[in-house]
């Protein structure tokens, strides 16, 4: 699987939230969780996936297609987003 996204989105969320889109390649190599995203009425298809990168919980804003995967945004999870990853890795 391919990753893409735009430049200037993923140099707002390296000084937003200090994580580089780069480094997510290694969270989808783990056990993941992926959530379907419908907060809102997106054009495409959205979707959160929880993981861990750096020992850390992180939540990916994404899309997908068949050969990539759109990267919209990533940051550190909460302490509930990250109560149910653990929980359902483990179930």
């Amino acid at each position: 699987m391919e990753f893409a996204w735009d430049e200037a989105k993923r140099q707002s969320n390296l000084e937003k939230h200090r994580i580089d889109f780069v480094d997510v390649e290694a969270v989808f190599e783990g056990k993941t969780v992926t959530i379907f995203d419908d907060r809102f009425d997106y054009p495409e298809d959205w979707f959160i996936t929880f993981g861990l990168l750096n020992d850390r919980v992180v939540a990916i804003v994404h899309t997908e297609t068949d050969v990539v995967i759109r990267i919209i945004s990533v940051r550190r999870a909460t302490k509930y987003e990250e109560s149910n990853y653990f929980k359902a890795i483990t179930n």
